[in-house]
């Protein structure tokens, strides 16, 4: 459903870009550059973030030295911290989740162009699927002589591939099916090799296109290896201190990630491979120019207004509660649950009658907003 959902506009959008650059490789990379524009207000705001979150390091690395015996007073100030200075620590989580959902769509609309680019209907594609599963069982050329399941995500790419190896048997389909999936697959094409293909090491021939399409993985993976390397070198000049303490797990993950990107671009068709490419050199320069733009200066500029937009805020709607507010509730409820860990404000251990004392004040104090909140009256259960 995931895949219908995010496909479908990322279909339109992608063969409206098809039909004024009737190249598939082109349209791929033009399609590439509009959906970074389109995130580019989420990775203005993520970036911001973490700008803002690097003015923070001198205190948190005060309170790392203040508590470094009470790690949960140490989390309980780090909270209050991020509350007063309105930062929120998860803000850099919403891009990657973006990021994962539409590549969801990209997928979708990589294998499924007879769909999203060509329109043909769904009747004719069904017919087109189990022709071309017929004929794979016939001549075994195709899909290692496979029967074409229907809910394999391949099935047109499969169909596309058969009927590159026997159009005759595909002439009397409705909505002039073959000549236009014959013209889509001429231009469904990077240097004359089928982007629909999957990347191999092992070829039955090193051809021409095996070549070019081995070749994409790696470059994908040296693309993305590109901007995890200018991240970290970005991260030892902005905020020394916590790459020495994750230095080896940093150093971990800017290698495995593009490893990883290698490995899955030669399990899928090749235009997602050629997709990555291109997203991953397009997320480098707008890195580095967010990086230019929020200079030490404006972002103590900006810092200064977040703070002060998120005082007014406050004061206007005390009913609402932030994020960190909630994350500082939960904590003390939590506190509260494991009695023999509560403290007090002082960090110090408290005895069992202060424990149950907080409990109580901490019940009393929800009573009376119940009762405020609908009207009834309210006393203290002493």
């Amino acid at each position: 459903m995931l895949y219908d959902i995010v496909g479908i506009p990322f279909g339109y959008l992608m063969s409206f870009i098809y039909k004024v650059v009737p190249n598939y490789a082109i349209a791929i990379i033009i399609f590439t550059l509009v959906t970074k524009i389109l995130l580019f207000p989420v990775n203005y705001k993520t970036q911001k973030g973490a700008a803002r979150m690097q003015l923070l390091n001198p205190k948190m690395e005060k309170l790392r030295k203040s508590f470094a015996n009470n790690q949960q007073r140490l989390a309980e100030e780090q909270q209050k911290l991020y509350q007063e200075e309105g930062v929120n620590p998860m803000g850099s989580c919403l891009p990657s989740l973006v990021q994962m959902i539409l590549l969801f769509g990209i997928i979708d609309v990589v294998y499924k162009p007879i769909t999203h680019i060509l329109h043909i209907g769904k009747n004719v594609r069904t017919a087109a699927i189990e022709k071309a599963s017929e004929l794979c069982i016939k001549f075994g050329d195709v899909n290692g002589g496979n029967k074409i399941d229907a809910s394999n995500l391949r099935n047109e790419l499969l169909t596309m591939e058969v009927m590159e190896k026997h159009p005759d048997d595909f002439s009397g389909f409705a909505e002039n099916f073959s000549q236009a999936v014959s013209e889509f697959s001429h231009n469904f094409t990077i240097f004359g090799a089928n982007l629909g293909k999957t990347p191999t090491l092992h070829p039955g021939a090193w051809t021409s296109e095996a070549i070019i399409l081995a070749i994409i993985p790696f470059l994908a993976g040296i693309a993305q290896l590109l901007a995890s390397f200018y991240s970290l070198i970005h991260q030892r000049k902005t905020n020394p201190a916590a790459q020495q303490a994750g230095g080896g797990c940093m150093t971990v993950m800017m290698l495995g990630m593009p490893l990883m990107s290698i490995w899955f671009a030669f399990q899928v068709p090749a235009g997602i491979g050629f997709y990555w490419i291109w997203s991953s050199l397009f997320t480098f320069f707008i890195t580095f120019g967010l990086n230019q733009y929020f200079s030490h200066d404006r972002i103590v500029a900006i810092n200064e207004k977040e703070k002060e937009k998120a005082r007014i805020y406050a004061e206007k709607h005390p009913e609402k509660k932030t994020f960190m507010q909630r994350m500082l509730e939960q904590q003390a409820l939590l506190d509260q649950q494991n009695g023999g860990s509560a403290r007090s404000a002082s960090g110090e251990k408290m005895s069992r009658s202060e424990q149950n004392k907080q409990n109580r004040d901490a019940i009393n104090e929800a009573r009376r907003r119940m009762a405020e909140k609908y009207g009834d009256s309210y006393e203290d259960d002493e």
